[in-house]
C-alpha cells in the first residue's frame, strides 16, 4: 500500500462515529470524526480522558470498527474488509507500540523482535537478520540475548519499537509510549521516534496526554467529547 497514488491520503476518516452499548446504556465515544493523515506525517493525538482519542487509535489500527462513517487506508475502504483481511492489513502495514511494552518475559530481546516475522512465516535466518537490524536501529544490538527482566524500562520500550518496525510498516501507532518512563528516558524514546519519522519517512500516530511529548510531533490533533476540537501543525517540531 506504500505505492498508493500521491494524492491519496494514507489514512482518512469521514464522519466516523463509535457507540458502545445500546439503549439507555449507550455511550458515544466518537461523534462524526473527519481526519486525514498523509504518508510521512508525525501526528500527536491528545485530549482528556474519555475524549475518544484511544477509541480513534483503535479504529485506525484495525483493532476496532466504526459504528458509522468510513475509514480508508491507502484508499482502501477498511469497513469492506473481512476480519481476516483486517488482520492481514495489521500484520503487513501497521506497527504498534504500547505504554506497557507488551514483551514476552521469558524470551530474549531478539526473539521478541522476531515475533511479527514469525507470524509472517519468514524463515529463521532471515528473521534473525531483520531482528538484529531492528535492534541495531534502536541502539540495542548488544542486548539481543537479554530478557525483558534484564532490561530497563527505556530499553524494553526500545525493544518494543524494534518489534514494531521490523516489518517495515507504513505507519506506527504509539499509545502513550512514554507513559511508564521517566523524563530522560521519555525524551530518548521521542528522539528515536522522531529520527525514524525523518530518516525513514515512517508515518507515526501517537496518543499522548503530555504536551512536552506531543511537541516532538509535527502536528497535533486534539479530541474533546468524541470530536476533533483542534488540528494544528507546528512550524518546527522539538
Amino acid at each position: 500500500m506504500s505505492d498508493t497514488h500521491a494524492n491519496t491520503p494514507l489514512i482518512e476518516l469521514q464522519g466516523v462515529t463509535k457507540v458502545y452499548g445500546r439503549g439507555a446504556a449507550a455511550m458515544q465515544a466518537l461523534r462524526g470524526v473527519d481526519l486525514r493523515i498523509d504518508a510521512g506525517e508525525f501526528v500527536a493525538v491528545m485530549g482528556p480522558s474519555g475524549s475518544g482519542k484511544s477509541t480513534c487509535l483503535n479504529i485506525l489500527g484495525c483493532l476496532d470498527t466504526p459504528t458509522a462513517g468510513t475509514y480508508r487506508f491507502g484508499g482502501v475502504e477498511v469497513g469492506g474488509l473481512s476480519r481476516n483481511q483486517r488482520a492481514e492489513l495489521r500484520r503487513h502495514y501497521l506497527g504498534f507500540v504500547f505504554q506497557g511494552f507488551n514483551l514476552l518475559n521469558r524470551t530474549t530481546a531478539l526473539e521478541n523482535v522476531e515475533l511479527p516475522l514469525l507470524y509472517r512465516g519468514i524463515h529463521l535466518a532471515e528473521r534473525h537478520r531483520l531482528a538484529r537490524e531492528a535492534l541495531t536501529a534502536v541502539g540495542l544490538a548488544e542486548w539481543a540475548t537479554h530478557t525483558p527482566g534484564e532490561l530497563s524500562g527505556g530499553q524494553q520500550q526500545r525493544v518494543a519499537i524494534a518489534r514494531a518496525i521490523v516489518t517495515a510498516p507504513d505507519v506506527l501507532f504509539a499509545d502513550e509510549p512514554t507513559g511508564n518512563l521517566d523524563s530522560a528516558r521519555s525524551r530518548e524514546i521521542m528522539e528515536l521516534l522522531t529520527r525514524f519519522n525523518r530518516e525513514r519517512g515512517l508515518t507515526i500516530v501517537m496518543v499522548t496526554h503530555e504536551a512536552d511529548m506531543a511537541a516532538f510531533a509535527s502536528r497535533s490533533v486534539r479530541f474533546v467529547d468524541g470530536r476533533v476540537a483542534a488540528d494544528t501543525r507546528s512550524t518546527e517540531a522539538a
